[in-house]
């Protein structure tokens, strides 16, 4: 275990998280390459008194991932990463990127649905659900797991799958890091890429509305090959987007067939037909492919979300409304498509609720000023307000900041949630792992 305290050199970059919003100072990080430094560092923390956050890619937008004169347990250095192309399985440490992941698993022509970012980290994205580009045809990325370990508040080391700890594996889908500190993930791998048909679409802000509306009516019943999203950003001053629409606002739409790249053009068709100014979805490497949209730290962040049951054309109308209005040429305003293997799963399965749930709307602000602060975050909390008439009231926590236990209990369900907390008062019963979208432990 290598402790980092504030007097060391590499305390400001060790602490540093994704969003340039958060600024806290832990008394101390340990930096933890085995579980036995986990459960030695969880050992100092309950000794000492110190609160307990846990770290592994950062991109917690509400800055989970750190806090103010605590511990935080940096779980960066778990990067092993073991795949069996026979088995199709792959066991990766939870300090791994899902840019490194997908790295290991391509050299076999083999995935899991990953993070839209790649340098997010598989851990807190997969015990959040793990919603990206494959989900309509692999499932959320909790829905591929195999077994998880991690070592529990009071400093064992478990492995949780279905033999195993059953009721805690069912927590670990979608329950986040409430039940202990992960330190591997072991998933079922499928057959996808090196090469794979995807890529961007781009049109002129004036054509937004309508390529929304065909959008709308095609996507959630798209054949589960097809993953998309819609956007409207900010034109790249890139090459290959044409000088009047560099620094406008521009309607995106990313798209991955997942399946065999032959068998894709027929369902791009219908997108492509609305002739876009620019069209980049051709045969590529499906890492590159995972890349296309990264952003860079150091930005400023404030994301929300919402689930929608169905988008009629007033929704559509104030999507687009607000996509035309965002308050940062570095925001960007999505609409997802969930359906496919995400919905064939009951609610009961796993802790998330609503996954038959047709769209997700997610306002996600970005911007780089301090003084912007105030407009940007206006701007998401403005949209949700109106779209709320047509929100379900459900929501997926990994889109979102800490928005109150309410959003929380929102996220699970009544039942799912008393399930919860029975699982969180088995294993940490003191709530001692609470730096997160927190679990209340039963009574």
């Amino acid at each position: 275990m290598d402790l980092i305290t504030r007097d060391d050199a590499r305390y400001d970059e060790t602490r540093a998280v994704f969003n340039a919003m958060i600024d806290r100072y832990p008394a101390v990080i340990a930096r933890c390459a085995t579980p036995r430094d986990v459960a030695d560092a969880l050992e100092l923390a309950g000794r000492e008194g110190l609160a307990v956050a846990v770290r592994a890619g950062g991109h917690s937008v509400a800055g989970m991932s750190v806090n103010d004169g605590g511990m935080v347990i940096d779980v960066r250095p778990m990067k092993q990463i073991a795949v069996d192309p026979i088995a199709r399985t792959v066991k990766a440490g939870a300090g791994v990127t899902w840019a490194e992941f997908d790295a290991a698993t391509q050299e076999h022509g083999l995935a899991t649905t990953g993070g839209r970012v790649s340098s997010t980290g598989i851990t807190g994205f997969t015990l959040g659900g793990g919603s990206g580009w494959a989900e309509r045809k692999f499932g959320l990325a909790c829905d591929n797991l195999i077994s998880v370990d991690l070592v529990t508040a009071d400093g064992r080391q478990v492995t949780a799958s279905q033999a195993q700890h059953p009721g805690l594996f069912w927590a670990l889908h979608g329950g986040g890091g409430n039940f202990g500190v992960v330190t591997a993930l072991e998933y079922q791998l499928r057959p996808l890429g090196p090469t794979v048909l995807a890529g961007l679409l781009l049109w002129p802000s004036d054509a937004g509305h309508e390529v929304a509306r065909v959008y709308r009516d095609l996507a959630a019943d798209s054949p589960w090959e097809l993953g998309s999203g819609l956007v409207f950003l900010t034109g790249p001053p890139e090459d290959f987007v044409p000088g009047y629409l560099q620094g406008a606002t521009v309607a995106g739409m990313a798209l991955l067939w997942a399946g065999d790249p032959g068998d894709g053009p027929d369902a791009v068709k219908p997108f492509l037909d609305l002739q876009p100014a620019v069209n980049l979805v051709a045969p590529m490497p499906y890492t590159r492919f995972q890349q296309m949209i990264d952003d860079p730290p150091g930005m400023r962040h404030y994301w929300s979300a919402d689930y929608h049951n169905k988008f009629d054309d007033e929704a559509l109308d104030t999507f687009v409304r607000f996509g035309n209005e965002r308050r940062s040429p570095h925001a960007q305003q999505i609409l997802l498509p969930w359906g496919g293997a995400v919905a064939v799963r009951a609610d009961c399965d796993t802790p998330m609720a609503n996954r038959s749930v047709r769209w997700i709307t997610h306002p996600f602000a970005v911007w780089e000023d301090p003084a912007d602060d105030e407009a940007n975050i206006a701007w998401a909390r403005s949209f949700r307000r109106e779209i709320a008439e047509h929100a379900t009231g459900g929501i997926y926590l990994n889109f979102i900041g800490d928005e109150g236990q309410d959003r929380v209990r929102a996220a699970y369900g009544p039942a799912n949630y008393e399930r919860l907390t029975r699982i969180k008062a088995e294993y940490d019963p003191g709530n001692v792992f609470r730096g997160n979208q927190n679990i209340q432990p039963a009574l």
